[in-house]
């Protein structure tokens, strides 16, 4: 768990805050997972840290949650023409993905229970970036790879906006 929080302080998830008085901070929870090597025995176990996001309000927490993904039709036409002209395909995976998402509201949220500052425990976290659980998380990692590939000479196609 110290791993995680080290992780999402050093990808500047959020800033340590006074609670404001008109603030309604959402609560956060771990979620444990065991990851296996492909035999079947334990590699190690994972936490993570979530943010509560049933308890966030629409209009106040959050607008649009909708993230587009490529129809099934449109991966097999680029699979088919990739075969068509001998060509090479990669595939990635963004460690942490929706931790990359830049957040448009403000969100605060509760101090994990054990892992209190101990010099301020009455202090909330004011999420800079977004966080497992959040109702718009897939929504700001898109935003995110969207800039990236458009940055980067991409375009966007409207033909494929499921």
């Amino acid at each position: 768990m110290e791993e995680e929080l080290a992780a999402l302080e050093r990808n500047q998830t959020w800033e340590l805050v006074p609670k404001l008085n008109d603030v309604k901070p959402i609560s956060c929870k771990w979620v444990y997972k065991i990851k296996r090597r492909t035999d079947g025995s334990i590699e190690r176990h994972k936490a993570r840290l979530v943010a509560r996001g049933f308890s966030q309000q629409y209009g106040l927490d959050y607008d649009e949650t909708f993230s587009p993904v490529a129809k099934l039709t449109t991966v097999r036409v680029l699979l088919a023409l990739a075969a068509s002209k001998n060509w090479n395909l990669w595939q990635m995976d963004v460690k942490n993905a929706f931790l990359h998402g830049e957040l448009d509201r403000e969100i605060y949220m509760n101090q994990p229970t054990g892992f209190l500052n101990s010099d301020h425990p009455e202090y909330v976290y004011k999420l800079r970036k977004a966080l497992y659980g959040l109702k718009q998380a897939p929504r700001a990692w898109y935003g995110k790879i969207a800039e990236f590939f458009t940055h980067g000479g991409y375009l966007m196609t409207s033909a494929d906006s499921s």
